[in-house]
C-alpha cells in the first residue's frame, strides 16, 4: 500500500465506519470523537486535535462537507474543498478516521459512533456540546480543550484580505 492509499483509507464511508467501529469496540479501544470544518488547517487545529487524540486510542473526526461549511460560514467558504481538508487531516499520524457529515450538527454521526469521549473547544460548555446526552447516557465523558489564542481560519482570511 502506498502512503497516499494509507491516508485515503482513513477517510471512511458509512459502511466502512460501521465495520471499523465494531473492530475497535471488540478490541476495547477508547474512541474519541470531535468534529469541525477544519478549513485552512492551522496550528490551533493541530494542537487541538493532538490533545484530543491523547484522550483515547482512536480519534474519529467528523468533517463538515463543503455544502455544510457554506451553510454555516457563508457562500465564500470553505476555502479548501472537503477532499483536500480530509486528506490533510488524514496526514496527521494521530488521526484514525475521518467521516463526512452534511447535517447542521454531527448529532446523528455521534449517535452512530457512540464515542467514549466527545471533545470540543473550551469555547463550549460541556453540557452544551452536541451529543452530550448520547455520550453521558453511555457513561462516557465530554471534554473541552483550551484553544490556541490568535489562531482561527476566520482570522487568517481576514488578515489575507486586509
Amino acid at each position: 500500500m502506498t502512503q497516499l492509499e494509507y491516508l485515503q483509507n482513513k477517510i471512511l464511508d458509512a459502511k466502512t465506519l460501521e465495520s471499523r467501529l465494531a473492530l475497535w469496540q471488540f478490541q476495547n479501544k477508547k474512541i474519541v470523537f470531535t468534529n469541525g470544518c477544519f478549513d485552512i488547517v492551522h496550528r490551533g487545529h493541530i494542537e487541538y486535535l493532538a490533545k484530543a487524540a491523547d484522550l483515547g486510542d482512536v480519534l474519529v473526526i467528523g468533517l463538515n462537507t463543503d455544502a455544510s461549511v457554506s451553510r454555516i460560514k457563508g457562500p465564500q467558504r470553505p476555502v479548501v474543498d472537503q477532499q483536500s481538508r480530509a486528506l490533510l487531516l488524514a496526514a496527521l499520524h494521530f488521526t484514525t478516521a475521518i467521516v463526512y457529515f452534511d447535517e447542521p450538527t454531527p448529532y446523528e454521526l455521534i449517535k452512530k459512533v457512540q464515542p467514549d469521549i466527545l471533545v470540543k473547544g473550551k469555547d463550549y460548555k460541556a453540557e452544551d456540546v452536541v451529543g452530550y446526552d448520547i455520550v453521558m447516557d453511555k457513561g462516557g465523558k465530554v471534554e473541552t480543550i483550551e484553544l490556541v489564542e490568535g489562531f482561527s481560519t476566520s482570522a487568517i482570511i481576514k488578515k489575507l484580505i486586509s
